[in-house]
């Protein structure tokens, strides 16, 4: 399991840098149209914010400290930050999960979330689809705009 673990988040995290680099105007990073309330560039944000939090701080023990309010009211951030956080977060991911081995994953995870206990292997898998969920939301928020 955490060999595949490992292969999708790296497969849609590279996703994720491809996508943000596709954005042939920059400024769209930062539009929506209709009722989309959030950016691409805000998904972004919010997919790091998300994953060092939960990977990175609460499995891998960083002191990563978040600013969720940040991630989807900044606006306008360069996407050469983005690129960076995305790169940054893959890392951070990729190593802590490395550093699992199977009894990890049937532990408990450190908190509840959404009101119930969960394991470290059953959090990964949700955050993985969280992570697929909002990087279809910005290929297409991507294609909608150019």
């Amino acid at each position: 399991m955490i060999d595949e673990l490992i292969k999708i988040y790296e497969r849609d995290l590279d996703r994720l840098r491809v996508e943000i680099e596709a954005f042939e105007q920059e400024s769209n990073l930062w539009k929506t149209n209709g009722n989309i309330t959030n950016p691409a560039g805000n998904l972004c944000l919010h997919l790091a914010g998300n994953l060092n939090t939960y990977i990175g701080k609460n499995i891998g023990q960083t002191d990563y400290v978040r600013d969720r309010h940040a991630e989807f009211n900044l606006k306008d951030v360069p996407r050469n930050t983005l690129l960076i956080q995305v790169d940054e977060v893959k890392d951070v991911v990729l190593s802590t999960i490395r550093q699992m081995n199977r009894d990890d994953l049937e532990e408990v995870y450190t908190e509840k979330i959404f009101g119930y206990e969960m394991t470290n292997g059953f959090l990964l898998v949700h955050l993985a689809t969280h992570l697929s969920y909002h990087l279809g939301q910005i290929n297409y928020l991507r294609r909608f705009l150019e």
